[in-house]
């Protein structure tokens, strides 16, 4: 169910708890109470960016699974992994592939709901009304299963830069493409 700006408000903090359980579990490892203050933060913000959206799965009324994004604008943000991105892919590229596309911020489904399709289910949901379905998002090289999960769905790796010794660029972060956004040359 996509998720108004009202919508969002109300269940902020149901939101929240969903993500510091999520992020709790390997590979993050995150504090639970640190994680759903700072996620209850950031989503307040969030949820002003141009073209923001939001989505939740329920299970007998409670949250399974949560997606959130919006539209990439330019100049490409600087903030949070974004320069890892930049580095990564070259300005040129981040112009072109994801300046314009919409960011899948966070997806999440918590660990007694997965394996159900949630995850395919809030992606598609998300990105549905999207120009093109032309989306992106980042995950961390760490997040195997999360890496594999994005494979499995059909969203596709962009590779990195090579360096001058022709080995990839490689940092902290994995970029994705849906599966809509036309191969590159």
């Amino acid at each position: 169910m996509i998720l108004s700006a009202a919508d969002i408000m109300n269940r902020l903090d149901q939101i929240a708890a969903a993500y510091a359980d999520i992020f709790a579990e390997p590979p993050f490892n995150r504090d639970p109470l640190t994680a759903s203050a700072h996620y209850r933060h950031r989503l307040l913000n969030d949820a002003q960016r141009p073209g923001f959206r939001a989505a939740i799965a329920q299970t007998d009324g409670k949250i399974a699974a949560f997606a959130t994004g919006w539209q990439t604008l330019a100049p490409f943000r600087t903030d949070r992994a974004y320069p890892q991105v930049s580095e990564q892919l070259g300005a040129q590229r981040v112009e072109t592939s994801l300046v314009g596309a919409f960011e899948v911020d966070q997806l999440g489904v918590l660990a007694h709901s997965r394996g159900q399709g949630l995850g395919r289910a809030m992606l598609d949901e998300l990105i549905a009304d999207v120009p093109r379905q032309r989306a992106w998002l980042l995950t961390w090289s760490t997040a195997k299963a999360t890496i594999d999960f994005y494979r499995h769905v059909g969203w596709r790796q962009l590779r990195p830069l090579t360096d001058t010794t022709g080995a990839e660029v490689k940092n902290d972060v994995v970029v994705f493409v849906s599966p809509a956004v036309p191969e590159e040359n």
